[in-house]
């Protein structure tokens, strides 16, 4: 951008502020709407909706959730095509729930957000965007997710390879790869989607393993034409269809707290690769050494059975660096390739992918320094000196067994009551006690203990230091009980007295804003 044509100034002054329009950010418009609070609008950085299901359109692109499960439970879907749905019927569904809740007029698209700061003399968000919006917001709902963005691999000599570069999240479907060589790196939740589908296209697949995943049978089977007649004209049978799929996943918990049991699913697999993978040295190489859940636990009927095909190898070997045409591994082999595709996944620990985003709150209190650990919060959803902001998928709230979606619904009930009471009490800000966070902190390190969490192996779910700052330890139904109302012993209801909104409001800088506010502040608790 031209430093002689800034971008025009637009001020705008909400009730709530949300960044993201995947299902976190649209489950919390839906739900402000239905409790009569319209004044709302919705950050997007992309030019569409949809988060994740937006971007990730690469061959073979589907959900490991239960296509029932994976939906609002306020906005069923009776047609289904399949017991898990590829991406571009979930991404339709998204565009349809936005139709239908007319929340197009609510959302601005391409505004990346690169600033929200907490000015304590109007107890209000100050959001910025990379397009030049300006909003001020009473409350300011974090949604962007975890899964955003692409994790590239630090690899000497990968920006001089000639060749087609792509990660995952980025397909390119212009780019044909019918007889090339291609390296896919990475065997992650979108490399054994993808390896199989363009497996039989390609002239040379080449998989570069550092891991190998627990993998277990997809079910592929179709909703029949009476089913989803069913499901239209009787719904309560979708809705014990939903309980079904509801309760077979939390079953899938037992293991996971339970490492014994684990160790017996463990042995069941070891079986299932060897009758599925013809060679005993590719079983195993592609048999884990780690026990059972520790990784987060894949799904596909198509994985292990793609190895079998002459022209895919299993690399095991660490890669050295790249050529101009190739990539060389550690024994000094060259592979030549003509295109590499990068199965990575995302930064999921927000201190990395938040590192250049100014995110402060009361007192001067930034992310970057509250986080230098690892990233908390108080049931992911609200941290301390951040009054009025909260998480959608926050710390300690990311799953292995079940929908990521159950956690957003209860999150977004949490976030309402919490907007609730900040008007039923005339109070300007709710900010949860830091001595909360931190026995919610410890109840999470207590509940980890003994889990195949803790087995020792590394994960996207651990800082690099190997904290898991990610995984709620317990039932979702838990999750669901504990945030059903809001502990208000556990907050702080602030009040402030400020310059008014006519006065900042026509442009004014952050730090004149803030500067203000601290200059006139007078809180006081309301408890």
């Amino acid at each position: 951008m031209s430093p002689t044509n800034p971008p025009t100034q637009n001020v705008r002054h909400v009730e709530v502020a949300i960044a993201g329009a995947g299902f976190g950010g649209l489950a919390m418009a839906i739900q402000l709407q239905k409790r009569g609070i319209n004044d709302f609008v919705i950050l997007e950085k992309k030019g569409e909706v949809g988060g994740a299901w937006r971007d990730n359109h690469y061959p073979g692109a589907a959900c490991d959730v239960q296509s029932h499960m994976y939906s609002f439970s306020f906005e069923t879907k009776s047609d289904w095509t399949k017991r898990y749905a590829p991406w571009h019927e979930i991404q339709q569904y998204i565009l349809d729930t936005v139709k239908k809740y007319k929340l197009r007029e609510k959302t601005l698209l391409n505004q990346e957000v690169v600033s929200a700061v907490f000015n304590e003399g109007i107890g209000k968000w100050v959001v910025k965007t990379q397009g030049g919006e300006t909003i001020i917001a009473r409350h300011w709902v974090l949604a962007s997710g975890p899964l955003h963005v692409p994790a590239m691999p630090e690899i000497k000599g990968l920006e001089n390879f000639k060749g087609k570069v792509m990660h995952s999240a980025e397909w390119d479907h212009a780019y044909d790869l019918a007889g090339k060589k291609v390296a896919s790196i990475g065997t992650g939740g979108s490399a054994i989607q993808y390896v199989p589908e363009i497996a039989p296209k390609v002239g040379q697949m080449h998989v570069f393993q550092r891991t190998p995943a627990w993998v277990i049978p997809r079910d592929e089977r179709k909703y029949s034409a009476f089913s989803k007649a069913m499901f239209k004209a009787l719904p309560f049978t979708q809705t014990l269809h939903r309980w079904r799929c509801y309760w077979t996943n939390e079953s899938r918990l037992w293991p996971i707290l339970n490492p014994w049991m684990a160790r017996i699913g463990e042995g069941l697999l070891k079986k299932f690769i060897s009758y599925q993978v013809k060679d005993p040295a590719l079983v195993k190489k592609l048999t884990p050494d780690y026990t059972l859940g520790c990784k987060r636990i894949l799904i596909s009927n198509k994985w292990y059975p793609t190895f079998n095909r002459q022209n895919v190898e299993l690399v095991t070997d660490a890669i050295s660096h790249f050529t101009e045409d190739g990539i060389v591994t550690k024994d000094g082999k060259e592979r030549k390739l003509d295109c590499v595709i990068l199965g990575t996944g995302f930064i999921v620990d927000p201190r990395i992918y938040m590192k250049n985003f100014e995110l402060r709150g009361r007192n001067g209190h930034t992310v970057q320094e509250d986080w230098k650990v690892s990233p908390t919060s108080y049931y992911g959803i609200t941290t301390a000196n951040y009054p009025n902001m909260y998480q959608l998928v926050g710390p300690h709230t990311g799953l292995g067994h079940n929908s990521i979606i159950f956690m957003i619904e209860a999150q977004v009930d949490y976030i309402i009551q919490c907007i609730e009471l900040v008007k039923q009490k005339g109070a300007d800000y709710i900010d949860v006690k830091p001595e909360a966070m931190t026995r919610f902190l410890g109840e999470m390190t207590q509940a980890l203990k003994g889990t195949v969490w803790s087995s020792g192996c590394k994960s996207w779910y651990q800082t690099a230091d190997g904290i898991n700052f990610a995984i709620w330890p317990k039932s979702t139904w838990r999750y669901w009980l504990e945030t059903r109302s809001v502990n208000e012993a556990d907050y702080v209801f602030g009040k402030c007295t400020g310059p008014l909104l006519s006065a900042v409001g026509g442009g004014a800088s952050t730090a004149s804003l803030n500067l203000a506010g601290e200059q006139a502040m007078a809180r006081t608790s309301l408890r």
